[in-house]
């Protein structure tokens, strides 16, 4: 079982992006990395100049760099970004179907969870038009996975399931961020960065419910599979994907591993996850088809 580090949904500060990757390439037990921005294409610039360097210092640490497409493309220049990521000379994650018509005749690419693949049929387009790795959308219940996982083992395609983080739920057109500052989305100032993993937003009644991230809408909860990995093995599925968070990536990764190896038991991975400091409230429901927010394996608290 592979571990993909998925790319960065939220705005950091340039220097902790660079740090946080440095800890990812020499200490992190992860088989591929997506960099990029997938969520508001004015984020970029502020890192944008980094990401040669990050990438170089992944490769050097035994990783594969994925280059992500956004995952609402509506403007000129965001149109242009999709044409410089195809020059990047790194293989691309396709987060929104217009990235395809930049794509080069014949150009293999990797599908990010943006992108809806709920049967086989959307699974075998993508596929025939040369996609190797697909990453499923996070709501989908085990047993579309297993058939979907079924598909990709016939076609030689990687199939990969959301394992850790908070799951991406919608992107919008609008800035929550920007409006709950009075702002509109143009005149933004960034407010973004002041929440490092999202804004929790809770009902009139006090319970948790959602988060926002600028213009993209994410569970409160963060997905936690490390206690599911030998049932998620068993559906042919071949890599699991991790979403950055601000703290603890390291040992997420390394539990992760750990578990997929065999080398500890899902009890002593959960209570691992569980001993964090920041440890959040976790869901598993979408997998099991329950509730997303639901929480089967809860074992503190």
């Amino acid at each position: 079982m592979q571990l993909t580090l998925g790319p960065l949904m939220f705005h950091w500060k340039p220097d902790m992006i660079q740090d946080f990757y440095a800890r990812i390439a020499d200490e992190a037990p992860i088989d591929r990395v997506v960099l990029g921005e997938v969520v508001c294409s004015k984020r970029l610039p502020f890192y944008e100049a980094l990401i040669p360097g990050i990438a170089e210092r992944l490769t050097r640490g035994g990783k594969e760099v994925v280059l992500a497409s956004l995952g609402l493309v509506t403007l000129k220049r965001e149109r242009a970004m999709l044409a410089d990521l195809v020059e990047a000379g790194f293989a691309v994650e396709v987060n929104d179907l217009t990235m395809m018509r930049y794509l080069v005749p014949g150009q293999r690419f990797t599908v990010g969870p943006l992108v809806n693949v709920y049967n086989t049929g959307t699974l075998g387009w993508l596929i025939a038009r040369g996609a190797t790795h697909i990453c499923l959308p996070p709501e989908l219940p085990i047993e579309t996975v297993e058939a979907l996982a079924a598909h990709g083992t016939k076609t030689g395609a990687g199939i990969e399931v959301w394992a850790y983080g908070r799951l991406p739920l919608a992107i919008s057109g609008r800035c929550y961020h920007a409006r709950l500052a009075g702002r509109s989305k143009d005149s933004c100032q960034f407010v973004c960065e002041e929440d490092r993993d999202g804004l929790a937003v809770d009902t009139l009644d006090d319970q948790k419910f959602l988060a926002i991230n600028g213009v993209q809408t994410l569970s409160e909860s963060r997905a936690n599979m490390v206690g599911d990995v030998t049932a998620i093995e068993q559906t042919g599925i071949t890599s699991l994907r991790l979403s950055p968070h601000s703290e603890g990536m390291v040992h997420v990764a390394k539990t992760f591993r750990a578990a997929c190896d065999g080398d500890i038991s899902a009890g002593e991975a959960l209570a691992m996850l569980d001993e964090q400091s920041d440890a959040p409230r976790y869901s598993n429901g979408f997998m099991f088809g329950k509730t997303g927010a639901d929480w089967s394996h809860q074992i503190s608290g």
